[in-house]
């Protein structure tokens, strides 16, 4: 057809010129729209081969049919096809089953036999951050989604104060022109002062056309990379020049029958108010520096990073659900299947991203951010800890497992931890609280490593389930997940954590283990006295026989003697 009008004169062949050039620029200029259609082509394309396939040769051999009945049988043999094509591959979820299952086996699993100390400790979770940091912002501001990151040694919340949604004007002109920073560890989080960091990106996630953050990245993507790659989540950080950075986590999908993703680096985009050079530059080709995961070595802000798409991470930590063959998860077995607990009310859902201390665990394993997940049995009645995972945040190739259930721990999951809390102080109003992200706590207390849960009380809005409502100095609880034990500690004293533990479970610890004492104060000078004047009194008075001990020794011999003669 475009031969015949080319073929027609001049007026044509400038028409169709014309045309070709406009569709040229409008798949360069454009590509960023587009991207989602050839990533679906690239998720789905064995499927989409399979069914091209069987539908051709079926509707070919339709066409060769020359009665009725036999192309009746061939329309039915197709929808038959198709809907079992659909009831497996989605009803049933054998397609992410598989997805899944490719993703197992490109795991570097490891399994570690020792529980790893956790430091650092988090206080307010990020629903509560969130929340905390829009009380902190104007009504055209928006604050981005905290994200958990190393600034220098501290670990600190992240987050862009942007122009809001609700107002294009603002997303069109202005720029994202603040961060927040805060300390994770204080349980005081300011929104001020030199916690709220003047800095200038002219490229943000709430920002409109070739400024939006994931249209500038995507725009940088070479023609192989847009088949294969999509931007993720977001995150602020500095960079090894002490310059604040935007780092958008990148997922790179793989395999063809049935493709999954991965870890895919990262795309650093430097802060700054950009000029035309910069606004041509982007969009043509996009702004930002692509790291490669083979590359992120040759950047240390990027290393013990928490750089990971949670996306990503859920699926690796998903799929230890193969560890007992490719058949177990499936209905009929399901002996070592395990699941991602989901906790109700719109809280932050797993992985939770957590500073945890290798040092002497006998890995390889560096001490930093991790994403950790507790697995649990995939029965909705069983709440055991099955699994204790810890990805590398900074997307290292490899995943640390700790197997519970073989080793008959016994320990209580996540998802058991929210009633137990709830039982402990019954008269709290829990139509207004709730306990939230039972973040783990592991501590050498008492002789050994031992494994706690550490939740937050956080209120929450009557009219939206989405507002916490973050207090600056939240109640906090540990619970002891193997005696199940809930423990109410003092979030203003953290160095008083492990001796509260103690003092409430140090009776039982010994009953049960067998332990000595400890954490013990220094004897006054009264105690002393005491103890001194007990030794002495229990010290058994010794009669003096050496004499008569002699004397008999002497008579034995000498009747030794007579017998001898």
């Amino acid at each position: 057809m475009i031969k015949n009008y080319w073929n027609k004169g001049s007026k044509q062949k400038r028409i169709t010129i014309l045309v070709s050039l406009l569709l040229l620029v409008l798949l360069f200029f454009f590509r960023d729209d587009y991207q989602p259609v050839l990533l679906f082509l690239r998720k789905y394309i064995f499927v989409i081969i399979t069914s091209l396939l069987v539908l051709f040769f079926g509707l070919r051999k339709f066409r060769k049919s020359v009665n009725v009945s036999g192309r009746l049988v061939i329309l039915a043999l197709l929808i038959v096809f198709f809907g079992i094509l659909y009831v497996v591959g989605w009803h049933y979820k054998m397609y992410d089953y598989m997805k899944t299952y490719n993703v197992f086996n490109d795991l570097n699993k490891v399994e570690i036999n020792e529980l790893p100390l956790t430091q650092n400790e988090r206080i307010q979770p990020l629903r509560n951050v969130f929340s905390m940091a829009n009380e902190s912002v104007g009504e055209t501001k928006d604050v981005s989604l905290p994200h958990l990151v190393r600034i220098g040694t501290e670990n600190k919340w992240t987050m862009a104060i942007q122009p809001s949604e609700k107002y294009v004007m603002q997303r069109i002109s202005d720029n994202t022109e603040e961060v927040f920073s805060v300390s994770s560890t204080s349980p005081f989080p300011r929104f001020s002062n030199e916690n709220r960091i003047d800095v200038t990106f002219s490229i943000g996630e709430s920002l409109k056309f070739s400024r939006n953050t994931y249209n500038a990245v995507v725009q940088r993507f070479n023609p192989w990379m847009l088949f294969n790659y999509e931007p993720s989540d977001t995150f602020y950080m500095k960079n090894d020049e002490n310059n604040w950075v935007e780092v958008v986590s990148l997922i790179k999908w793989k395999g063809f029958f049935f493709p999954y993703p991965s870890f895919g680096g990262v795309m650093i985009i430097d802060s700054g108010e950009h000029d035309f050079n910069d606004y041509l530059e982007r969009i043509t080709i996009g702004k930002g520096t692509f790291v490669s995961p083979d590359e992120i070595k040759n950047y240390p802000f990027l290393n013990k990073q928490n750089t990971l798409a949670e996306v990503v991470s859920q699926l690796q930590a998903e799929s230890l659900k193969f560890l007992g063959g490719f058949s177990d998860p499936l209905p009929w077995n399901m002996e070592t299947a395990v699941k991602i607990p989901l906790m109700p009310k719109d809280q932050n859902q797993q992985p939770y991203v957590t500073d945890f201390d290798f040092a002497g665990s006998n890995s390889d394993a560096y001490s930093g951010l991790y994403h950790w997940f507790g697995l649990e049995p995939v029965g909705n009645e069983r709440t055991s800890l099955s699994y204790s995972v810890f990805i590398p945040a900074d997307g290292s190739d490899k995943l640390y497992y700790y197997d519970h259930a073989t080793k008959k721990q016994g320990y209580a999951g996540v998802s058991a931890m929210p009633l137990k809390v709830k039982e402990s102080r019954k008269e709290y109003d829990w139509n207004a609280s709730t306990p939230v992200e039972f973040r783990p706590y592991i501590k050498d207390i008492a002789g050994r490593k031992r494994m706690f849960f550490l939740g937050t009380i956080s209120s929450i809005s009557s009219t939206d389930a989405k507002q916490f409502d973050g207090s600056a100095t939240p109640d906090l609880v540990l619970i002891d997940s193997e005696y199940r034990d809930v423990i109410w500690i003092d979030v203003k004293h953290p160095s008083t954590w492990d001796e509260t533990v103690y003092n409430q479970l140090n009776e039982a610890w010994r009953s049960s283990e067998g332990i000595g004492y400890y954490f013990k104060e220094a004897p006054k000078d009264e105690d002393i006295l005491e103890q001194q004047m007990e030794s002495i009194i229990a010290i058994p008075k010794i009669d003096n026989n050496t004499d008569k001990i002699e004397a008999l020794q002497r008579e034995l011999d000498s009747l030794k003697r007579v017998r001898e003669q």
